[in-house]
Parts: structure tokens; sequence; C-alpha cells
């Protein structure tokens, strides 16, 4: 009958102790897979957060770059206009030609006939503020078909210690400028190969092409409602070997009233990934939204490096 009621109780002792072993276990497995779950919460954060970070430091580089190239343009295109709207050629004193120039009145402007080609200068010497508020500093060297008549014509250009707001640009650029594309408007085809380097070392090199149609403006000799659409693909590498290849999707506007880009699209390929750079709707601002993996982020356009 004792050895009975022994039997018994060390059963229900052992039945006691598996139920609690279980449910000691299970508690674990729970406690470990929600702490496992909130780990990778938090991983999923921090790397969402660390994307989202990169792809608007990212976007910001390219703002910055295009702005840049823009300058230049800009720079060139004026050059072209103030030739192609004086007696350039007849006249050693051209810096006083006109009263409404396109470019800055503290660019010193030479120019010499060589075998076929024209070569002009603009000196900007150590420093001198051009019609959009930039800093610019050292030479730009143009070479051009003296003929001002023909349909279209080649300028080629590269630059000695030229620097543009801090940023040192060196390279070459050919620029073929027609007279009247289909749409009865001036069109400059730009093919460039430069590099911009910031005060800090860092740099990128850019290679590619853009097509810049004169769409409003172009009949008269104003500087300031002048607009331009501006279409194209180029590769910039930069100075980690971080390749991005960008091609414009939707126009981008330049207003010549305005500092900034006022709209259009950019596609930006880095390895697989894709973002897509927007300039807004035509407001004269220094906003512009970068859209990756689904989310979109608003970014300022920064026209200096910032450290």
């Amino acid at each position: 009958m004792k050895s009975t009621t022994k039997r018994k109780e060390s059963k229900k002792f052992l039945q006691s102790n598996i139920t609690a072993f279980l449910g000691c276990f299970l508690l674990c497995l729970f406690l470990f897979t929600s702490c496992s779950s909130d780990n990778n919460d938090s991983d999923s954060i921090v790397a969402e957060e660390e994307l989202s970070s990169l792809a608007i430091e990212e976007a910001k580089e390219i703002t910055e770059i295009d702005d840049t190239n823009e300058n230049i343009n800009e720079i060139i295109e004026s050059t072209y206009l103030e030739v192609a709207s004086t007696n350039f050629f007849k006249s050693s004193d051209y810096k006083n030609q006109q009263d409404n120039r396109f470019l800055s009145d503290c660019v010193l402007i030479s120019k010499e006939l060589k075998d076929g080609y024209v070569e002009i200068i603009l000196d900007y010497g150590e420093g001198c503020i051009t019609r959009k508020q930039h800093e610019a500093k050292g030479k730009i060297i143009i070479q051009m078909d003296p003929n001002m008549e023909t349909r279209s014509i080649v300028l080629t250009y590269s630059f000695e210690d030229f620097f543009i707001n801090d940023k040192e640009i060196e390279g070459n650029v050919e620029k073929k400028r027609s007279r009247s594309n289909d749409n009865g408007n001036p069109e400059s085809q730009i093919n460039k190969n430069v590099k911009i380097t910031w005060d800090d070392g860092a740099y990128v090199t850019i290679e590619g092409m853009r097509t810049r149609e004169w769409i409003e403006g172009k009949d008269n000799k104003l500087w300031g409602d002048n607009v331009f659409s501006i279409t194209g693909n180029w590769t910039i590498t930069k100075k980690n070997g971080d390749i991005f290849n960008s091609t414009i999707m939707k126009p981008l506007i330049r207003n010549l009233a305005c500092r900034f880009i006022t709209s259009g699209v950019v596609e930006i390929k880095k390895a697989d990934n894709t973002s897509q750079l927007d300039y807004g709707d035509g407001q004269c601002d220094d906003i512009a939204t970068v859209t990756k993996n689904g989310k979109s982020y608003e970014i300022q356009i920064r026209q200096k490096k910032r450290k």
C-alpha cells in the first residue's frame, strides 16, 4: 500500500517538474523570439535611416555638380551671345561695346586670330562675381570659327587655374551650336570630359553629353528672360570609385532669372540602385526631391560643398 502511494507521489512530482520545465522553456522561447524580433526591427530601422541619409547626401552632391556644370555652360553661351551681337572682331576695346552685357563687367576678355580660328580668353582674375552671383577666378580659353554667319559653329574650351565657388574645374569641352533646330530654336550639343575638385581634395570626373535648347528670350538682347531646356546623359565617377549614371527623364529647365534649375527629373543609377531627382514644378527655389525605394526625401540644393 505504501509502495503504491510512493509511486503515485513520485509520478505527480515528475509531472509537476515536466510542466514547470515546459513552462519555463516556452517563456524563454517567447522572450528570445521577442528580443530577436525587436533587434531585427531595430536593425531594419537603422538600415533604413542609413539608406535615406545616403540617398540624400548623394542627391545633394548631384545637384551641386549639375549646378556647377550649368554655371559654366551659361558663361560659354553668354560669351557666344556677346560675340554674335557685337562687332567683336573689328574692335580691340570689346569690353565697353554694349551697356547690357551677358557677361560680368569684371571679366577681362581678349581675342587673337590664329591659323583658322579665333582664341578668346575670359580672365576672371583673382575673383569676379558672375551674373548669377557665383564667384569665379582664373581663365576659360575658347577656340571657335571666326565665321559667325554659318548655320552651326563649334566651340572648344579648356580651363587654366579656373575656379567657381572654390571648386577647381579642369578638362576639355566641345560645344556645337546651331542657330535653329527642328523647333526653330537655337540649340547646343555639349560633349564634356571635366574634373571638379573641392577644396578638401574630394573630386569627381564627368563624361557625357547635354543638349541645351534656348526656348524663351531668344528674340531680344535681354539677359534675364532667357530660358533653356536641357536633356542628355552623363557618367559621374567619384574619387572613391563610386560611379553614377545620370539620365534626364524630363527636361531640366534653366531660367537665367533664377539661380537654380527650376524643374525637370533626373534618373540616377548607382550599381543596382536607382533613384530619381525632381527639381520641382517651376518655382525659383533651392528645393528638390529625391525618391528611392518608393520613399521621397526633400533636399536643399547646395552650391558650395559643406564641411
